[in-house]
């Protein structure tokens, strides 16, 4: 007895949020330039980006290796830094909000299956990360989640849910582990929330 029926998935009324001609132009064009890691110049990306619709900031830097689904639904903020090999699957919007690091491979994950369905539909949700948050190598950030303000997700955590602000996660899924105290020396304070 068969209970999943792929052979009757479709996409329903999602749509990728562009005309079929921009999505292959990206696909075989930008894609391949932004991915780049024979053309390693950061302002080059970010440049071919905001032609396909992406909204970024000013002094961003962007590694070679990057992945972006659909940069129409990507909005990055200013002074944020985007690590090698980052994928960045935005079937929904992604927002990184400003001075936010991206390490290599983390991988933002918009969508997902109904895993009750018989016909396993699909699911997406947006993804935001609030400023001066850290997304450290290898985490995996799930549909849906909210990453607060000045959050670290540590090496290969993943992040199932939102993750409350000034606070450092780790793990599978990714829980609190202690609070994330900012030393200031030039202001002779420290930043605690």
């Amino acid at each position: 007895m068969t209970f999943i029926h792929l052979n009757q998935y479709t996409i329903k009324d999602y749509s990728p949020g562009a005309p079929i001609w921009k999505q292959l132009l990206w696909f075989f064009i930008g894609d391949a330039i932004v991915k780049s890691r024979l053309l390693p110049l950061s302002s080059l990306k970010v440049w071919i980006l905001r032609v396909f619709g992406a909204s970024i900031g000013q002094g961003v830097n962007i590694k070679p290796g990057l992945k972006v689904k659909f940069p129409w639904r990507l909005t990055i903020g200013d002074h944020c830094w985007i690590g090698e090999d980052v994928w960045i699957d935005n079937l929904a919007p992604i927002v990184l909000e400003d001075q936010i690091c991206v390490s290599q491979s983390v991988y933002f994950c918009t969508g997902n299956h109904d895993w009750t369905a018989p016909t396993f539909d699909l699911r997406v949700a947006p993804i935001t990360v609030r400023s001066q948050s850290w997304l450290a190598a290898r985490s995996t950030i799930a549909p849906g989640v909210e990453i607060g303000e000045g959050a670290v997700l540590s090496l290969g955590s993943v992040a199932v849910r939102n993750l409350d602000s000034w606070t450092i996660y780790a793990g599978n899924p990714a829980i609190a582990i202690k609070p994330r105290v900012i030393k200031d020396e030039s202001f002779s304070t420290v930043l605690n929330a």
